[in-house]
């Protein structure tokens, strides 16, 4: 049994983690073409218990986060999720549930209030309900996802929706807002997809266009000066289009732990695709020696890892070399520059793909287990 103790010494350079994402389940209704599980889905069999869960937030509540996001997959799937909700809130963990919607409604959102949740984040794909269904892969999705937002708020719920956006549906974007204000969330997030995982099988289907990224990202602009003080409104444009990266989830290590369902402890969402890395297990080890100890954590920590450009880059600190993740899908090397900047010696990948986004939508690859 891992110990629970943070560690007496840990590096004095390296923080407490913000958050923790419990991805309690790889199991979902929907088949979403961008979801940012790994292609090799993990099997229920292979899932922690729930004491292990337990277990996991109360390490990282002695670890110093605060925030945790239970997620999936679809969280719903599992059971014990308000206990665990009730355990996060017991010592005291902001919980969020990141969600489909496709699950339960007024009786389990009631539940989790009950236990501790503290806010919500709903998934959409459009705001019109044929083509969320055929985005989602799941007929009548769309209708579950509106009763649900409603049940949330009944609650007295805070409601964010997340709205990934892409090719397929980013012309109804000003509806998109439009169905947040009716639904009566405080904050919508509305991400661009981003490349790796499923959506990199299905780049062709999905990377937009400039032009329609130009009027989209018009009306996110003239949305937010409009509704300012009423509808807070998150925007991340596609990293295709940028001239330097992101920084991706604030930096390798900086901020964010990602526990998968089997116990793999990963710093990001597609983190296990890296070859030569041997990452961690909550069946294992403690998150404390996870955080500070861990080669993986520590593999692409600060800047000492970085190449040139990177090295000598006045953003090295801002961006922490854009995504590894990327960098691997796209050169075959993790420790790459970013091929979204435009001083990476290979960014010609980036402008083959833009050139891609000019033909014919391919047909969707479905999220489905293999």
């Amino acid at each position: 049994m891992p110990s629970v103790d943070p560690p007496t010494a840990g590096p004095p350079t390296i923080d407490p983690p913000l958050a923790l994402l419990a991805e309690l389940t790889h199991r979902c209704p929907l088949a979403c073409p961008y979801c940012s599980n790994p292609i090799e889905l993990e099997r229920a069999s292979s899932e922690l218990h729930g004491e292990d869960w337990r277990r996991v937030l109360r390490e990282a509540a002695a670890l110093g986060v605060l925030q945790v996001h239970f997620s999936g997959g679809e969280p719903m799937v599992r059971r014990e999720l308000a206990t665990l909700i009730a355990e996060a809130a017991s010592h005291g963990l902001y919980s969020n549930l990141i969600t489909s919607g496709a699950l339960g409604g007024e009786r389990e959102i009631a539940a989790f209030a009950e236990a501790g949740l503290r806010h919500v984040q709903l998934s959409l794909q459009d705001h019109e309900a044929a083509n969320a269904d055929r985005i989602a892969g799941l007929a009548g999705a769309f209708e579950r996802k509106m009763k649900f937002a409603a049940a949330v708020r009944a609650a007295g719920l805070p409601l964010t929706l997340n709205m990934v956006v892409h090719r397929q549906n980013l012309d109804g974007i000003a509806e998109m807002i439009d169905l947040a204000q009716s639904l009566g969330a405080r904050r919508v997030e509305i991400a661009h997809v981003q490349y790796y995982a499923w959506a990199l099988e299905n780049r062709a289907a999905l990377l937009p266009t400039r032009a329609q990224l130009d009027e989209a990202t018009r009306i996110v602009e003239a949305a937010r000066e409009r509704l300012k003080g009423v509808l807070a409104i998150d925007y991340v444009v596609p990293d295709y289009y940028g001239v330097r990266p992101k920084s991706c989830m604030n930096g390798w290590g900086r901020q964010f732990l990602n526990v998968m369902p089997s116990g793999t402890v990963v710093p990001c969402h597609a983190a296990q695709t890296i070859p030569g890395i041997d990452f961690p297990s909550v069946r294992e080890a403690s998150l404390a020696d996870i955080w500070y100890r861990s080669d993986a954590f520590n593999r692409f920590r600060g800047t000492g890892w970085m190449p040139d450009p990177c090295r000598d880059c006045d953003r090295r600190e801002i961006d922490w070399g854009g995504c590894r993740c990327q960098a691997l899908a796209l050169t075959g090397d993790a420790a790459r520059t970013d091929p979204v900047c435009a001083l990476s010696p290979e960014h010609g990948v980036i402008e083959a793909a833009l050139t891609e986004a000019a033909a014919a939508p391919a047909p969707f690859i479905y999220r489905r287990y293999r």
